[in-house]
């Protein structure tokens, strides 16, 4: 018995694609048979299986089910949560040795997919391709698996909690005057956070918790400011200190803060790294490359070590099991905490370290984020192109520049500093698209570097024209 995946499915990060279309219960099958199969030949036995809060996830996650034991695996059904919870049940049991999520993220509500987790480590890249590759040749050893359900939430929550258990009393009476509003946005964290906010210091307001996978109120992208508008006029309409938003699985966090001033995924970053510098000294901190420059400033100016890494929340994870860092982060709101955790995504938790480096730190979160250089940057800009010339016109870029004066960053794509500030051109991993992306201290600078943008894909034949939806 063989499969094969529409071509457009195995991704770099993950496994994603159009119910229906692209994606559906034969390719979760073939997915569990190929995974149990990598597992099994590792070793392992066992795997944890949860899913969001799309129509289509409980019909995947049969069909994964039934794949996973055909080949042998154990499997644990933790039911329906964020994508972070599932994480927990991975890292958190000893006899568990892989988990896989099905999600459809931040897609709109016709998607899903799939997130891994292989032995503790992230499961991308050539890890993906190798699972279409044994699907086409069949290449599955046979078994018969056991099926048992885990109720993981209770144990998970109480485990988000041990930041404000650590802080002690003082901290824990500096938190109980706050007043911080949750926006669900109908995806699978709501229940957690229904549960979670009860058991925080202070007062709490949440939005959309009901799981619905239709999305009713506003689509489940924090990093969308569109998409904020309604945690914006709770927190103006309550006189909350700030706001929490999270995506469609719970592994991307967006905030606003008292003023309802968005804090971006590099400006949260900045809070945390403040945080935790004094708590650990002269630690790494790894960010992506199309964070701000004032954040790895400033983690420099305290004595951090900032290291600028790829785009990409597998290849973070991986970046920070290498170099032993305790915290890192990404534009688009993943947060990865191995500080006093397990070193994956979980916009819970940073949500509960947020309000532990407000109380530890001594100021409010609209203090600390007004206290931020203002920096004058674009939006992430996209570029339709096309797959197959994506990459190469990464690398003609390159190749113009090795003579510039300025300084180029090529660890993904090409960031290239000079006097006005910086821009970026890196090619998407997930869509047809190039990403952009400036930074200056003056509007004038900025019109500089778009030019300098502007005048690399012209070069390679690119018209910027309108710029291509997320």
């Amino acid at each position: 018995m063989t499969h094969t995946f529409n071509p457009t499915v195995l991704r770099e990060y993950d496994i994603r694609g159009i119910i229906g279309e692209t994606l559906g219960p034969d390719d979760a099958r073939a997915i569990g048979r190929s995974f149990a199969t990598l597992l099994r030949r590792a070793g392992g036995k066992k795997v944890a299986i949860g899913y969001d809060g799309r129509v289509s996830s409980p019909i995947l996650e049969h069909a994964l089910c039934e794949g996973l034991t055909a080949s042998g695996c154990d499997v644990v059904k933790v039911g329906m949560g964020p994508t972070p919870m599932l994480y927990y049940a991975e890292a958190s049991a000893e006899d568990v040795d892989g988990g896989i999520q099905i999600t459809g993220s931040h897609n709109p509500p016709n998607y899903n997919g799939f997130k891994m987790v292989f032995q503790g480590r992230p499961f991308f890249g050539a890890d993906i391709l190798e699972i279409g590759r044994m699907a086409a040749a069949g290449e599955w050893v046979d078994g018969s698996g056991a099926v048992e359900t885990r109720e993981v939430m209770a144990e998970y929550i109480e485990r988000l909690l041990q930041p404000i258990v650590a802080l002690g009393d003082v901290g824990r009476d500096r938190l109980s005057a706050l007043r911080v509003g949750w926006d669900a946005g109908n995806g699978a964290a709501g229940p957690a956070i229904e549960a979670l906010v009860p058991k925080l210091p202070g007062e709490h307001f949440t939005l959309f918790t009901e799981v619905d996978g239709n999305f009713p109120n506003h689509h489940p992208d924090p990093t969308e400011e569109k998409n904020l508008a309604d945690l914006k006029a709770l927190v103006a309409e309550k006189n909350l200190d700030f706001g929490l938003a999270f995506d469609g699985d719970g592994d991307r966090i967006g905030a606003v803060d008292g003023q309802g001033r968005v804090i971006w995924g590099d400006q949260l970053l900045m809070i945390f790294a403040e945080d935790l510098l004094k708590i650990v000294p002269g630690a790494t901190i790894i960010a992506d490359v199309k964070a701000s420059r004032a954040l790895y400033d400033q983690i420099a100016a305290q004595g951090g070590k900032p290291l600028m890494w790829k785009t990409g929340h597998s290849l973070i994870k991986s970046k920070m099991k290498e170099t032993g860092a305790p915290l890192a982060g990404e534009m688009s709101g993943h947060v990865f905490f191995a500080h006093e955790y397990y070193g994956f995504d979980d916009a819970l938790y940073a949500g509960v370290r947020l309000l532990v480096a407000s109380a530890r730190l001594n100021r409010s979160v609209t203090e600390l984020r007004g206290a931020m250089p203002n920096m004058i940057n674009t939006p992430e800009l996209r570029f339709q192109v096309d797959e197959s010339r994506k990459f190469a016109v990464i690398d003609e870029v390159k190749d113009r520049l090795k003579d510039s004066s300025d300084e180029v960053n090529s660890t993904d794509g090409v960031r290239v500093t000079g006097a006005d500030g910086w821009w970026l051109l890196r090619a998407s991993n997930t869509q047809d698209v190039l990403v952009a992306r400036a930074e200056s201290d003056t509007e004038e600078g900025l019109k500089r570097l778009m030019a300098q943008i502007d005048q690399q894909l012209a070069l390679s034949g690119i018209e910027r024209g309108p710029q291509a939806g997320h």
